[in-house]
């Protein structure tokens, strides 16, 4: 069975999409009309744009989403999963690639997204760190211990959990995993402290947004990254994608889960190869690879 994975924020790079823009007219199309919709032209960013450009979140989030997105529909035949999953923002991507939500919703829900985390960071400076070399259940602990908010917000991989919360409780964290004896405690690059509690603003007016938006039934499960569960209902699948901004994305779990239920290869959409590299310290074995057009 054919798993397609879609990544999240950190996977942007200068150039990215062009490609795609270059080779295809539906490519072009898509991108053109993104253009419109978000009312300016992300495409100069993705595909003239440095690196600082590319790091804001009102533009990393839609430049993943429409490299991803688009890179599946562009694919046609040779895009036919069994399941699909998406790493935090990816799960957007994943939900349009298997036909619950249209091209154009999932833009707006996605553009809607960026802009209240955005806000979301700017009402409290929060951050997230990488915890290396430790067991899940250790940093769930130390984590509890901290009177500053902080809380596991993406379980990648064996051996690696990224915290997220206020500067204090992060400081905190940090001192006492690296005491505990996690290999590195790396301080993240972030607006904010993304799958928290500090997320609740930007919660509640995606919650708005995503109740106004038809969601229908996927061709395939997506595993979404509340639970790590395969669903297909769409009202299961509304109320999964309003928890994500403030629960964490179990991405360990995904993967693991995918593997139970049959999943023989990974196929990542979209730009970058990280999730494959996760995905390989679930599993060895599993053969990965990035989509690409022929």
């Amino acid at each position: 069975m054919k798993a397609y994975i879609f990544p999240g924020q950190g996977a942007q790079f200068p150039g990215m999409g062009r490609d795609l823009y270059e080779k295809s007219e539906q490519a072009r199309q898509l991108f053109e009309q993104a253009n419109e919709i978000l009312g300016f032209r992300i495409t100069d960013i993705m595909f003239e744009g440095t690196d600082e450009d590319l790091k804001q979140t009102k533009v990393t989030q839609p430049a993943i989403f429409l490299h991803s997105v688009i890179l599946a529909k562009v694919l046609g035949s040779d895009f036919q999963p069994d399941m699909v999953a998406g790493h935090s923002l990816g799960e957007f991507s994943a939900l349009v690639s298997a036909g619950a939500l249209s091209f154009e919703d999932g833009l707006k829900l996605v553009a809607s997204r960026a802009n209240a985390m955005q806000k979301a960071c700017e009402i409290q400076p929060s951050t997230m760190a990488a915890i290396l070399g430790l067991d899940d259940y250790t940093v769930e602990n130390i984590c509890l211990e901290a009177t500053d908010v902080v809380v596991p917000a993406n379980y990648n991989c064996p051996g690696q959990l990224v915290i997220s919360g206020t500067i204090a409780g992060i400081d905190y964290a940090c001192e006492k995993l690296l005491a505990a004896g996690a290999k590195r405690a790396l301080k993240l690059n972030v607006g904010g402290a993304f799958h928290s509690p500090l997320m609740n603003a930007a919660k509640m007016e995606l919650e708005h947004a995503i109740a106004h938006t038809e969601i229908k039934a996927p061709v395939c499960p997506v595993y979404q990254n509340i639970d790590a569960k395969p669903h297909t209902d769409p009202e299961e699948i509304k109320h999964n994608l309003i928890e994500q901004l403030t629960g964490p994305v179990r991405w360990t779990q995904i993967v693991s889960h995918m593997l139970e239920d049959g999943a023989s290869s990974f196929t990542e959409v979209g730009p970058g190869n990280v999730l494959q590299g996760l995905v390989k310290k679930v599993d060895r074995a599993v053969p990965t690879s990035s989509a690409a057009l022929q």
